[in-house]
């Protein structure tokens, strides 16, 4: 299995897998790679060994009520999509 790593990734899945099942002290392992305890622990409290997403779950972006009107008001009165709004 190929697996792509950040550059500056310092836990690989096997090491991830021997955090996860190890019963050395936090401390101890946290040392010997040179990671966090905190690491430690979220390696411990997961079930996988795979990266979770990094893509946002919610969009960030926010329309004031005058804005919504006006692009709705566009929308209906163009018959455009959003995107061909944007461009618009």
């Amino acid at each position: 299995m190929m697996v792509s790593l950040h550059k500056r990734a310092r836990t690989t899945p096997a090491i991830r897998e021997e955090l996860a099942t190890s019963t050395k002290p936090i401390r101890e392992l946290a040392r010997q790679y040179g990671i966090s305890e905190a690491t430690v622990r979220k390696w411990r409290s997961r079930s996988s060994t795979e990266d979770r997403s990094h893509t946002p779950h919610r969009l960030q972006t926010h329309l004031t009520p005058a804005q919504e009107a006006i692009v709705v008001y566009l929308r209906k009165q163009l018959l455009l999509s959003l995107d061909d709004l944007l461009a618009v």
